[in-house]
C-alpha cells in the first residue's frame, strides 16, 4: 500500500476493525517513511460476468433497481429493497466464487423476494424466467399455494387463528 503523503510503497499496519456488516475491514495504517498516519478499507471483489461477456462489479444499487420495477405499486419500501440486496449479496458471497453471471444473481434474488412479496416475486419471475403462457404463471401460483399449504401444516397455531376468524 503506498502512502497517500510521500508515496513510499510500503506501510505498517496498526490497527485492524471489520465493519458491522462483516464484509469488509478497516486497517489503520502507518507509513515508516514520513510517519503519516492513513485509513485503508479492503472488501473481497465480486464481479459479475454480464450476458455480453463484460465484466463489471457487483452492485446493490443494480439489484435494488431490478427489483424496484417489480415492487412498483407494492407495500415495499426502500428499506425493504435495502435488506433485500443485502440479503442477495450475503447469498452470492457466501458461495466463495468471485466472479458470477447476471443469471445466478437472478435467482439469488427470487428467495429473498419471495419472502418479501409474493405479487412482485410473480413479476420478477416472469421476466427473469421468461414465462411464455398462463400455464407458467399458473405453475408458479400452483407451487406458492403449496409452499403455504405446507407451511400452516408446520404451523397449526396459524390454521387455528385462521379457523377462528372465518
Amino acid at each position: 500500500m503506498h502512502c497517500p503523503f510521500c508515496r513510499h510503497p510500503d506501510s505498517r499496519v496498526i490497527d485492524s476493525r471489520t465493519s458491522d456488516d462483516g464484509l469488509s475491514i478497516r486497517r489503520r495504517r502507518q507509513c515508516p517513511e514520513c510517519g503519516g498516519r492513513f485509513s485503508t478499507t479492503e472488501t473481497a471483489s465480486l464481479m459479475v460476468i454480464k450476458r455480453s461477456g463484460v465484466l463489471e462489479s457487483f452492485s446493490r444499487e443494480k439489484v435494488i433497481s431490478g427489483v424496484r420495477k417489480a415492487c412498483q405499486g407494492r407495500p415495499v419500501t426502500e428499506a425493504d429493497l435495502a435488506v433485500l440486496a443485502q440479503k442477495v449479496e450475503e447469498v452470492i458471497r457466501q458461495t466463495g466464487v468471485s466472479q458470477l453471471d447476471t443469471n445466478e444473481i437472478g435467482l439469488a434474488i427470487l428467495g429473498p423476494l419471495r419472502e418479501l412479496d409474493e405479487v412482485a416475486f410473480l413479476r420478477f419471475a416472469s421476466v427473469y424466467q421468461e414465462f411464455d403462457s398462463l400455464e407458467d404463471f399458473e405453475r408458479a401460483i400452483g407451487d406458492l399455494r403449496a409452499d403455504h399449504t405446507a407451511s400452516a401444516e408446520n404451523h397449526p397455531d396459524a390454521v387455528k387463528a385462521d379457523s377462528a376468524d372465518g
